[in-house]
């Protein structure tokens, strides 16, 4: 039997896609900014090596405060698009939430939108917060410095939130929380040892580690210059992760 347009109201149809994907990211974004465990390693632990920093000179003299900064933008980073995404994603495959969210409608490239949009207004309330916390403790960059800055610090996440991705879609649950905090205690040892001990814009092969990549980039970045070997590196990490999470990420657990 044929109707006319109107007999059946409200007449019931898939959002744009820009509105599903902004409505997901509202989502992961509130969910990331709520869980303590994810502002301890997303704003607290960064906020804490900022002022420990500040306060002790261990890089020596001079402008330290220049040195640290980049660093604590690089752990930040790894905990928002890494550590943190590989956990929240994994336990949602384990428990069921992504075939669930899948079968509301909701496809499954407006999940992977919203878990980076999620983790996108992360790192934007960790600019604000650490960026102003490292200006009020003597930190001095000029506006264009800090706009290149914002670039790297894109190219980093981009990085860090395709690894995260790989492995919270790839791996148990309980293997990536074991995982996903050791890799980053070795990710933030790595970079820290390596500032301490040399100069992140002459790393040479540590910037195949991708918080050593994402320092010596912001570091230049923030002076105006441009660091090739770290930008290639996090390119690469970037695109590898993206090709290996298409071809194995997994919605169930």
């Amino acid at each position: 039997m044929r109707t006319t347009p109107g007999t059946f109201t409200p007449r019931p149809q898939r959002s744009a896609p820009v509105a599903m994907a902004a409505s997901q990211g509202r989502v992961e974004a509130t969910l990331m900014l709520r869980h303590g465990e994810q502002l301890l390693l997303n704003i607290i632990v960064p906020a804490a090596i900022l002022v420990a920093a500040a306060k002790v000179p261990l890089l020596g003299a001079g402008d330290h405060l220049g040195r640290i900064v980049p660093m604590v933008f690089a752990v930040a980073a790894s905990s928002a698009g890494f550590t943190g995404q590989a956990i929240a994603l994994a336990f949602d495959r384990r428990y069921g939430a992504l075939k669930r969210t899948g079968a509301s409608g909701v496809p499954a490239w407006a999940i992977i939108a919203g878990k980076i949009l999620g983790v996108l207004s992360t790192v934007a309330v960790q600019v604000l917060v650490l960026g102003g916390l490292a200006l009020i403790l003597g930190w001095v960059v000029a506006p264009a410095g800090a706009a290149a800055g914002v670039f790297a610090l894109l190219l980093g996440v981009a990085a860090f939130t395709s690894l995260g991705l790989l492995m919270g879609g790839t791996l148990s649950s309980e293997l990536v929380l074991a995982l996903a905090n050791l890799i980053w205690l070795v990710l933030m040892g790595t970079v820290g040892w390596v500032a301490f001990s040399g100069d992140l814009e002459a790393a040479g092969w540590w910037n195949a580690v991708p918080t050593v990549a994402l320092a010596g980039a912001l570091s230049q970045a923030f002076e105006l210059s441009y660091h090739p070997g770290a930008w290639v590196s996090l390119a690469a990490w970037t695109t590898g992760a993206v090709v290996l999470s298409t071809r194995w990420f997994r919605f169930d657990g």
